[in-house]
């Protein structure tokens, strides 16, 4: 019986409301006034909206490539106070990044990071692979350490395209930065 006490004031409560929205859409000449979002309208939001995100994803795109690049430059900083501690404790640069008590840690790319050793070797052995700036001299004298940027593409001029975007120690270590910027 409860049931169809409640079911019956459910569908005069709904009737009612009805009934109250009809009323409200009236005005005083009896004119039916409706709200409702035109075509138009919806299309200018959508023209803000565009018009924002078309302003907002580069920006942030950039953002995120500075910090990238940031990361890159700390952490071969860091590599670079690692390799001065394995050389002060053996006298000697260490063959691999692993060595220098670098654990196996990727770029922010998620590529790894290169090192070459430069300093005792045979200048034919690293004549090739010698990291070069604009005017074909080498970056370094005692080692190279370098992430390949975005692309995790390089070659060892500085002017290659390939090259632009990498991270790279130069000087001996007075630069680490964006080969673009050396």
């Amino acid at each position: 019986m409860r049931n169809y006490v409640s079911a019956f004031l459910r569908s005069s409560l709904s009737l009612l409301s009805r009934s109250l929205k009809i009323l409200s859409l009236t005005c005083m000449r009896h004119k039916v006034i409706y709200s409702a979002v035109t075509l138009v309208e919806l299309l200018i939001v959508l023209a803000i909206v565009g018009t924002l995100a078309a302003i907002a994803v580069p920006a942030y795109n950039n953002y995120i490539d500075k910090t990238r690049n940031s990361q890159a430059i700390e952490d071969i900083y860091a590599i670079q106070k690692g390799i001065l501690v394995y050389a002060a404790e053996n006298e000697t640069l260490p063959e691999s990044l692993d060595q220098a008590i670098w654990p196996r840690r990727l770029d922010p790319w998620g590529h790894s990071y290169e090192y070459f050793k430069i300093e005792g070797k045979p200048k034919r052995e690293v004549q090739g692979k010698w990291r070069k700036d604009h005017f074909q001299v080498p970056l370094n004298t005692d080692y190279d350490v370098y992430s390949m940027g975005k692309d995790g593409k390089s070659q060892p001029p500085l002017t290659a395209e390939a090259s632009r975007d990498d991270i790279v120690r130069a000087c001996n270590g007075a630069f680490v930065g964006l080969a673009s910027e050396y």
